[in-house]
């Protein structure tokens, strides 16, 4: 297995915090330091997907994308640009089951035929980037934006492929209650430790980013999930995790299972985190809610 070490504000903030302030270990759980780099997905297709190229009606315009300026900002692991659009079904706990990896940088707008406002490149961190599809328009394509919460991307056809997503992992805030569902079924669920008070673990649609070894032996020795999340109130995590993600991850110990100490981030047992390690793959849509709606059939 290879790394990805990213020796930045991040790992170094999240060090500091845990080193000048022992008694953080207990609840400090957003993710900083490395990424595990995943081999980039096979494509099951390459675009324009045939959709994109459908004729459209007359009451369906389609907007030309303007050129983006070179100058842009790159989305990386920081807080991504201000300005895209909000996630317009955030809480919708329907499976996202097609994952967008650009094959180069690729302009982001703010609506089909709208405004550029970034660039979404192959790699944050040196690990491939894989984003849910959460909308399409003709020659359009929405996706869940890294780096940001309940914020969507818009982007022309070209310039990416497109792959099969089948795991989704729904966490509901109300029962501390972790799914894990594959096509569409469940397969297990956890109980876990939530955000505190003030450091909520964030609602909406997020998407597994990446993986990182653990820093610390209060992770119980088993890697950790970086999410595209990150807090909702930045100002009220602790000083040293300032521009950490939120994280999926295990802990030394399950005595707080059920409970409200996490500084936002998602704990569940070692092996249940081991599991999910072993199957789900970096793309895979997660939805936080406050309780998911009754199955049926």
């Amino acid at each position: 297995m290879t790394f990805a070490r990213l020796t930045s504000r991040w790992a170094l903030g999240w060090l500091g915090a845990a080193i000048g302030v022992p008694l953080l270990l207990a609840t400090v759980l957003l993710v900083g330091p490395a990424l595990t780099r995943h081999p980039a997905p096979s494509p099951i297709r390459a675009v324009p997907d045939p959709a994109a190229t459908a004729t459209p009606t007359p009451d369906e315009p389609v907007p030309a994308a303007a050129p983006a300026p070179d100058d842009l900002p790159v989305v990386d692991y920081d807080p991504a640009p201000a300005g895209f659009p909000t996630d317009t079904d955030p809480h919708d706990t329907t499976p996202l089951t097609e994952g967008l990896t650009p094959t180069t940088r690729v302009a982001a707008y703010d609506a089909p035929g709208g405004r550029p406002l970034a660039f979404l490149a192959p790699t944050i961190s040196d690990v491939a980037l894989t984003m849910p599809v959460v909308a399409r328009r003709v020659g359009w394509t929405a996706v869940l934006l890294p780096s940001a919460n309940r914020r969507i991307a818009w982007l022309p056809a070209g310039g990416w492929t497109t792959v099969r997503l089948r795991d989704q992992l729904v966490v509901e805030r109300r029962p501390h209650r972790l799914t894990w569902w594959r096509d569409g079924h469940p397969v297990a669920s956890w109980r876990v430790s939530l955000g505190m008070p003030g450091q909520s673990t964030p609602l909406g649609r997020t998407f597994v980013l990446g993986r990182t070894p653990p820093p610390e032996a209060v992770y119980g020795g088993v890697d950790i999930f970086a999410l595209g999340a990150v807090p909702d109130d930045p100002d009220a995590v602790p000083t040293g995790l300032r521009g950490a993600h939120i994280g999926v991850h295990t802990w030394h110990d399950d005595d707080t299972l059920g409970e409200d100490v996490t500084n936002g981030c998602i704990r569940l047992t070692r092996s249940g985190q081991q599991r999910l390690l072993e199957k789900i793959r970096p793309g895979t849509a997660v939805v936080v809610v406050d309780q998911a709606p009754p199955t049926t059939g």
